[in-house]
């Protein structure tokens, strides 16, 4: 059929004139996740930003990836014991990201005070706090810009909120406990995983209906995300160390289970000259692991540092950045060789990471920042196997601990591995360091299937560990199983 030449050259000329106006609003999309595969990549520039979201410190530090450089961090709260105040109006426990298609306003989720900070991208300003349900964990921006998802992992619904006017329109109820969503990349689709039921909700944007649901292997999801060609959905289960991809068009077939180990983390992708790949943070292993899409087979893991959790790629998909919970860093990869070519020092416990391409369209970008401060004050330690009641000679360390400094008290946080699946056990001090003798419980906890877990304390921890002022012995970190309330023999004591 001929076409009317008219009619065509009207056609380009609206073609020139859209990209034209999206040049000119500084609007730039990238063949990465979370956009679609046929729109530009967009290089590395002193106009990106790295943020990544700190839970003990409710920071979120501000990098430059041109150089790997840490600018700074918006400070959103207080650190303990000053968050405790009745009458504390900071931001607690900052967790999630997500950012808007015009890559101007940083969505900043924080569970403890149930909130979603809006920030300006260019100047580092909260413009709007809207305060949603119970522990919310994650949000993020639909394809068009016009609404925010978040999912209120403490209750059992998506709270959708107008991008506009930042409040919230109406809410999408799915199984208890969302926790995390994530969009097709055609807008048409949103992806909804769940902590506590083991189900993946697959809605239409459009009406905000309920199209199908995706079976889960295991209730606790925290992550999902959508491959830039819009033909796969992976998602990530923290209890039982696998990652599940399924088909992100109709019927939404389960394609594949990966074992991918214990406490796996975060999913994301990277488009290169070689293929799309998937990259998963595993925890227990302090390892990135790198699958292809087509065919799911692993090409590489890679030894990142302690605790790895969000990820999340470059503009060009050369680098992905890997925040490192119990390092309080970014550790960046390159995707053609996938080795670890820089670390980037962050605040506390570093949670959700996002890359923002061209997040400053002019001036430094600077504005609103503060020194990371006390956030940058930890200790690692590790807890190694005991064989034959000592240490275990040149085993590796299951265990990794680190103290936050928060002042007056520290923030532990273990992430334990190398234990028996679902039983209860103590995290303690021993006087000796074979850990016999009395121990003094911090925490007791239960592993999940796959004999990992995280375990929190609060206190003088270092105090304690060190001995006040030479006046008490000096302590030391074991991890013993529990029975009838009382620690037996230590499994796990701290490597010297």
């Amino acid at each position: 059929m001929n076409q009317n030449p008219f009619t065509t050259i009207q056609t380009v000329k609206t073609a020139l004139t859209f990209a034209l106006l999206l040049g000119l609003s500084g609007i730039t999309l990238a063949g990465q996740a979370p956009g679609p595969l046929s729109a530009p990549d967009v290089p590395v520039t002193h106009r990106d930003r790295i943020y990544a979201a700190e839970q003990f410190s409710n920071t979120v530090s501000v990098t430059d990836p041109a150089d790997n450089k840490l600018l700074g961090v918006i400070r959103l709260g207080d650190p303990t014991p000053g968050n405790l105040s009745p009458l504390y109006r900071g931001q607690l426990l900052v967790h999630g990201l997500g950012f808007s298609p015009d890559r101007r306003t940083l969505a900043v989720v924080s569970i403890g005070s149930n909130s979603v900070s809006f920030i300006d991208t260019a100047t580092n300003a909260v413009r709007h706090v809207t305060y949603v349900g119970r522990s919310p964990h994650e949000a993020f921006y639909t394809p068009d810009g016009k609404e925010v998802w978040v999912t209120v992992r403490g209750e059992n619904y998506i709270s959708v909120i107008d991008a506009a006017t930042f409040a919230e329109k109406t809410r999408i109820t799915v199984a208890a406990g969302p926790g995390m969503q994530i969009f097709s990349p055609d807008g048409k689709y949103g992806y909804i995983c769940s902590s506590f039921n083991p189900e993946v909700a697959v809605v239409t944007v459009a009406d905000h209906k309920v199209v199908a649901r995706v079976k889960q292997e295991s209730p606790f999801c925290p992550n999902i995300a959508a491959t830039p060609d819009g033909k796969q959905v992976w998602f990530t289960l923290k209890d039982i160390g696998k990652t599940q991809v399924f088909e992100a068009r109709p019927p939404f077939r389960l394609l594949k289970t990966l074992e991918t180990g214990a406490i796996t983390n975060h999913v994301n992708f990277a488009h290169t000259a070689a293929g799309t790949f998937a990259y998963v943070t595993i925890g227990g292993l302090n390892q990135v692991k790198v699958f292809r899409t087509d065919d799911f087979s692993q090409v590489a893991a890679i030894p990142v540092g302690a605790l790895p959790h969000g990820l999340w790629p470059s503009g060009d998909g050369t680098r992905i950045y890997v925040g490192l919970e119990n390092a309080d860093s970014l550790a960046a990869i390159d995707t053609a060789t996938n080795q670890v070519v820089a670390n980037v020092p962050v605040g506390q416990a570093p949670q959700a990471v996002v890359y923002v391409p061209n997040a400053v369209a002019e001036g430094a970008g600077t504005q609103g920042l503060q020194p990371i401060g006390m956030a940058a004050q930890t200790t690692q330690l590790k807890l190694v196997p005991v064989a034959n009641g000592k240490p275990a000679a040149g085993a590796a360390a299951p265990t990794s601990v680190t103290l936050f400094d928060q002042g007056l008290l520290q923030v532990l946080q273990a992430s334990v591995t190398g234990l028996q699946p679902r039983q209860p056990y103590v995290l303690a001090l021993a006087s000796r360091t074979d850990g016999t003798g009395p121990l003094e419980p911090l925490a007791t906890f239960n592993t999940n299937p796959a004999g990992a877990a995280i375990v929190n304390a609060i206190g003088p921890i270092r105090q304690v560990v060190q001995g006040i002022a030479g006046t008490e012995a000096r302590r030391y970190l074991v991890i013993a199983p529990s029975g009838d309330g009382k620690p037996a023999a230590p499994v796990q004591v701290q490597a010297m």
